[in-house]
């Protein structure tokens, strides 16, 4: 009997911390629907449900757990990641699901915006091209019981014509333009929710199909990964990984469309304005923050092959009013890089330079940052990040260093 005791208080113990963990894990995720969704302006109350009761830790890889809960993309494999929360929430709500509704879901991913949209509709498709990825999120719905979300490997391009038309197709990967079967298989007076554009500059466009055609409304900037297969081969304009630009660094031009800094996407607590003192020209990015730990920034991503460059040379200039850090170290201002590979992930140490604090006026800053040879993209960010009192930039550029020829014929051998 004593091996079925043991065999008993281990099972007790361990159901015990299974308990303490989902407690946790609930705890974690409506922090984050309150400090993610609620808190960045999502209002409909369906929506916020979904994503309460969702829960995006089983949607991610078991190394990127500890990160399930922050508004972050993460990566799932196979070059491809899961989006933000907020953007979740933010294309669900631009959707509007109905309960009678059925959703075409092209990019399926982890299946964490499937399983968000299935407690909203009555039924989701989705399709991912990634056969691993398709394998494993079909799984994941199979195992906690979301029994009217139908998953599909294949060329989302082409769409899921057996079962058109659909009331709402949301793509969660960025074509450079709408593949019109997709058009042809959504309702007359459906919505289609998609990013489109370039591969680093992207605007997410809702669309409301009219008379057979779309009729489109720019939400704002955006960055997702790209829509694979027949839609990449289609694309005209590829990114240029050898020669890396930034975009918009002088702050001059907003989009037409969006009115937001041209280049720069998910702003936080940040705005454009008008500046008599301002290096150069007439306008500058501003980021305010009253409350230690919230964000207050904006990004950019761009290509940059490391087996060719070797460093990124950035300058800006910046002016601080009654800078001060937020609660944790890492809550300071200062312009980030973080460099990522063929997979997504993040290779080498991010890099980083200002820590500006205080009160000053106009100053120019600058650093030049190594390349690891594993990097395929970077992404920028610069603002408060958690800390408080107000920042601007202005005049921010890039200036990229090759290799030399003979380094770079080492850097590109097989690894």
């Amino acid at each position: 009997m004593k091996p079925l005791i043991r065999t008993t208080c281990l099972g007790v113990f361990l159901m015990a911390g299974a308990v303490c963990h989902a407690q946790d894990a609930a705890k974690s995720l409506g922090r984050m629907v309150d400090e993610e969704v609620l808190g960045a302006g999502i209002t409909n109350a369906r929506v916020v449900q979904a994503m309460r009761i969702t829960p995006r830790q089983e949607f991610v890889p078991l190394a990127e757990r500890p990160n399930a809960f922050f508004d972050m993309a993460l990566p799932i494999g196979c070059g491809q990641s899961i989006s933000p929360p907020f953007v979740v929430a933010t294309m669900t709500e631009h959707l509007d699901p109905q309960p009678t509704d059925t959703v075409l879901e092209i990019g399926t991913g982890s299946g964490y915006q499937a399983a968000v949209l299935s407690s909203l509709v009555r039924d989701v498709y989705t399709i991912e091209i990634q056969e691993p990825l398709g394998k494993r999120a079909d799984e994941v719905f199979r195992r906690l019981g979301y029994k009217n979300v139908h998953c599909r490997v294949g060329d989302g391009y082409q769409g899921w014509p057996d079962a058109a038309p659909f009331d709402k197709i949301i793509v969660t990967c960025s074509p450079e333009k709408v593949p019109q079967p997709l058009v042809d298989q959504l309702r007359e007076g459906g919505r289609l929710i998609v990013p489109v554009g370039e591969r680093f500059q992207q605007t997410l466009y809702l669309f409301r199909k009219v008379d057979g055609k779309l009729v489109g409304q720019a939400l704002e900037p955006t960055m997702f990964v790209p829509m694979t297969g027949t839609a990449e081969r289609n694309r005209l304009i590829k990114p240029d990984s050898i020669h890396p630009t930034l975009v918009g660094g002088g702050f001059e031009k907003e989009s037409p469309e969006t009115h937001v800094p041209e280049g720069w996407y998910y702003l936080r607590h940040a705005k454009l304005e008008s500046d008599s003192t301002a290096p150069e020209g007439k306008q500058v990015i501003t980021f305010t923050n009253d409350t230690p730990g919230r964000s207050a920034r904006a990004l950019q991503a761009l290509a940059v092959d490391g087996r060719v460059v070797s460093s990124l040379e950035l300058s800006l200039w910046v002016r601080g009013r009654e800078i001060q850090p937020g609660h944790a170290e890492y809550e300071r201002p200062r312009l980030v890089m973080v460099f990522y590979g063929e997979d997504r992930r993040p290779v080498g140490q991010p890099a980083s330079f200002g820590d500006w604090m205080g009160t000053f006026p106009w100053r120019e800053d600058s650093d030049s940052i190594a390349v690891p040879r594993d990097a395929r993209m970077a992404i920028i960010w610069i603002g408060l990040h958690g800390a408080t009192g107000e920042i601007s930039f202005d005049v921010m550029a890039m200036i990229s260093h090759a290799l030399p020829k003979a380094l770079q014929a080492g850097r590109t051998e097989p690894q």
